[in-house]
């Protein structure tokens, strides 16, 4: 509880003790302990944003995750900092002990975090909210810590020279924000592209234990005990031993992990500038599986009907210029090339190196029949939205928008309708556009909000579905939902500028394949998806979102 006091006669001295005793001058002393202050606020925010980052990788829907981690650890703080009033008469051996703990927690959170999505996520039950649930604990106690660490370096602080309470907080605080700020640039800009999450965590950790161990044991021993000294010594180099040994496993823990995730046949992992890219099997007659930033993007047993019907149905009409919005793993371009008339296709795809491995990836390039190579094919390197702004207007026959799933919120903006009206202006005008929306049968509100909003863009629209997606990893926002509860079919909405195009197969796709799609299906599969409809939603924008 915060307790009413009245304020101290000037001069008065704490009944903990006077000045502290300590090895330098009080000048030094002060910006010492201002420099811990810094770099404990630094660390502090890496791992606020570890959490961010991790939740919204392997939970998915990062508004929602980045609210959840804020949220709780700011109420954390202030109780923390509520319940820090009591130590005040032992502020240097609280404080000791606060960032020994914090450097354990804050730097295994990350491990902890994934090992239990790794190994739990398919249990099915309670376990299928063991990450959520973590992940509240661990905001819950990290704010807790973070907060308990002001009360204690206002006293620290103090004790080295008394001075008025304004300006004893102003330079607490300025030391805190702007160690604040140093962490948030640094967590994207160096310590995740160079170090990745988990070692990331481990050596903000090793930092965060170093610091509060150095500037108590340096600065502040002579209130400490000798009893209390070995203890905080102790306790430092548990901490730093436990850090150093996970930093050495890292590797075998990621791939051990990766394997519970994906399963024993991993062929191929990376981390792009933009994602995590995974490839499982196409050797050995094993069908080949394509997990973008652990959501299944492409899979071998039933790809060539996603695709199909992505493709086909827009393909009904001319077609000598076509644009691909995503699809950089060439299968859309597969079946683009499979249309007479076709002269030009351009891919826009945001991820180089995704594009790269296309090519040069010998079963993915067998997959996607070595479309990069078929010289009509023109790729360029950019964020979709950005280049539709640029695109020449009335330019393209056909537009595809092969793109992840709406409900993810890096793809809100290519669902919206601003997005859409740049779509529309690009085509001709008797150009028609096909977009994946997501399954219909367990996100009809979705799927419907993406008709919305193609149809507030200027747009007539034809939505259809296709059954018989094979069950396995969810394709959408939420990566934790399990095998057993992955989406049976896909949603795709045909548009045009003009009249309501027909949903109709367009001619000349080759020689039918066992599993691939037609008319009378596809007519069946569109009457079903009209039965799913959800009425009066409104449409998507960039300052709405509705996904």
């Amino acid at each position: 509880m915060i307790e009413p006091h009245a304020p101290a006669p000037p001069g008065t001295t704490p009944p903990w003790g006077g000045p502290a005793r300590l090895p330098v001058r009080p000048g030094t002393g002060r910006f010492l302990v201002l420099a811990g202050v810094f770099v404990c606020a630094a660390c502090g925010l890496v791992y606020e944003l570890e959490l961010v980052a991790l939740a919204s990788y392997l939970i998915g829907d990062s508004v929602t995750q980045a609210s959840v981690v804020l949220s709780v650890m700011v109420f954390a703080m202030g109780i923390g900092s509520l319940a820090a009033k009591r130590l005040r008469p032992y502020a240097a051996a609280g404080f000791g002990a606060i960032e020994a703990l914090l450097a354990l927690v804050g730097g295994c959170s990350a491990f902890a975090l994934y090992a239990v999505f790794a190994w739990t996520g398919d249990w099915g039950g309670l376990w299928v909210n063991g990450p959520r649930c973590l992940l509240v604990a661990f905001s819950l106690t990290i704010g807790l810590l973070i907060g308990a660490e002001v009360p204690l370096l206002m006293e620290l602080i103090q004790r080295i020279r008394r001075q008025d309470a304004g300006g004893a907080v102003a330079d607490l605080f300025a030391a805190d924000y702007v160690g604040a700020l140093v962490g948030g640039l640094a967590f994207p800009f160096l310590l995740l592209p160079l170090l990745g999450q988990l070692t990331s965590a481990l050596i903000t950790g090793a930092v965060n234990a170093v610091v509060g161990g150095a500037l108590v044991l340096g600065l502040f021993r002579g209130d400490l005990s000798r009893r209390a000294r070995w203890l905080l010594v102790i306790a430092n180099v548990a901490v730093l031993g436990v850090l150093a040994s996970a930093a050495v496993l890292v590797d075998d823990f990621e791939r051990a992990a990766r394997h519970a995730v994906y399963g024993r046949d991993v062929r191929v992992a990376l981390h792009t500038d933009l994602q995590e890219v995974v490839i499982t099997g196409g050797t050995h007659g094993r069908p080949l599986n394509l997990f973008l930033d652990g959501r299944l993007r492409v899979s071998g047993q039933d790809e060539r009907r996603y695709h199909e019907a992505l493709v086909h149905p827009v393909m009904s009409g001319e077609r000598s210029r076509v644009l691909i919005l995503g699809g950089g793993d060439g299968l859309a371009a597969r079946e683009v090339l499979r249309h007479p008339g076709v002269d030009r296709v351009d891919v826009v795809e945001a991820d180089a190196e995704l594009v790269s491995l296309a090519r040069r990836d010998p079963p993915l390039s067998d997959l996607n029949d070595h479309s990069y190579d078929d010289s009509r094919v023109h790729v360029t390197t950019s964020d979709a939205f950005r280049w539709l702004r640029a695109a020449p207007p009335a330019t393209y026959d056909v537009v595809i928008s092969d793109l992840p799933d709406p409900g993810i919120t890096a793809s809100t903006k290519l669902y919206s309708q601003e997005f859409y009206g740049l779509a529309r202006r690009a085509l001709t005008p008797h150009g028609r556009l096909a977009v994946h929306a997501g399954p219909v049968s367990s996100r009809p509100r979705v799927f419907w909000t993406v008709d919305t909003t193609l149809r507030a863009a200027g747009l007539r629209t034809a939505p259809y579905c296709v059954r018989g997606r094979g069950s396995g990893f969810a394709a959408g926002p939420d990566r934790s939902a399990g095998p057993t509860r992955a989406p049976h079919d896909w949603g795709f909405i045909l548009a045009g500028r003009g009249e309501r195009p027909a949903l109709r197969l367009g001619a000349g796709e080759g020689v039918p394949r066992p599993g691939t799609l037609t008319r009378e299906g596809l007519a069946a599969d569109a009457r079903a998806a009209q039965g799913t409809r959800v009425g009066e939603l409104g449409a998507s924008t960039l300052v709405h979102p509705r996904y």
